[in-house]
């Protein structure tokens, strides 16, 4: 049973870091109780960098709850609620468990995973950690990003059903893996990009990489 452990929303704000260094940032989101889903993303949220982030494909943003106690255990330090930029953090939803393509039910919305996330450095200012970056990308826990198909309102308590399982199941895990740590499996990155649900962004990185290796 997958459950929303932290739900958050925020708009961009100057984040400070480092020594004395800031930049704007989405990333530092808040805790909120209900917030409406549209295809654009949940209402109270937004981005900075709209080069890398957001869209349709890129909605929403989830993070697996679990990963929380391995990079505190790791790195020895208590991260905060939705320390990565999420929106939904939650339990029982890991990367090697759901696939591109999964639909899933949010409260009144319908969301589908579309890709797995390709985390920046923002995430190392925000947490304080250099490493951190680095080791979401080793492990392949970088959660994932979902399209809306319905929109409607999600609650923080609201439940997390799945209502499709995506007939390829290529995992967000697989994804991840061959993206950050195989770029020359050619039968790899075409299983992924025959995956009819896959973000455009994702499809278009494989695709390149598919036609220089060709």
């Amino acid at each position: 049973m997958a459950t929303i452990q932290y739900f958050s929303v925020g708009k961009p704000k100057q984040m400070t870091y480092g020594e004395g260094k800031s930049m704007e940032t989405g990333i530092c989101k808040e805790a909120v109780t209900e917030a409406f889903l549209s295809k654009d993303g949940f209402t109270g949220d937004g981005i900075a960098d709209t080069k890398h982030h957001g869209g349709p494909d890129r909605a929403v943003c989830i993070y697996p709850f679990e990963h929380y106690a391995q990079w505190e255990i790791e790195f020895g330090k208590t991260l905060p609620p939705a320390a990565f930029g999420e929106n939904l953090t939650v339990s029982g939803m890991l990367e090697k468990e759901v696939a591109i393509g999964d639909i899933y039910r949010v409260g009144e919305a319908v969301i589908q995973i579309t890709q797995g996330r390709i985390p920046c450095n923002t995430i190392d200012r925000r947490v304080g950690i250099s490493t951190m970056m680095k080791r979401m990308v080793e492990t392949g826990f970088t959660g994932y990003l979902c399209r809306v198909l319905e929109e409607g309102n999600v609650r923080s308590d609201s439940p997390i059903t799945l209502v499709e399982k995506h007939q390829d199941n290529v995992t967000v895990l697989f994804g991840n893996n061959t993206y950050f740590h195989d770029a020359k499996n050619v039968a790899a990155m075409e299983k992924i990009i025959h995956v009819d649900a896959l973000a455009a962004n994702w499809y278009e990185r494989f695709d390149k990489r598919l036609q220089k290796l060709r």
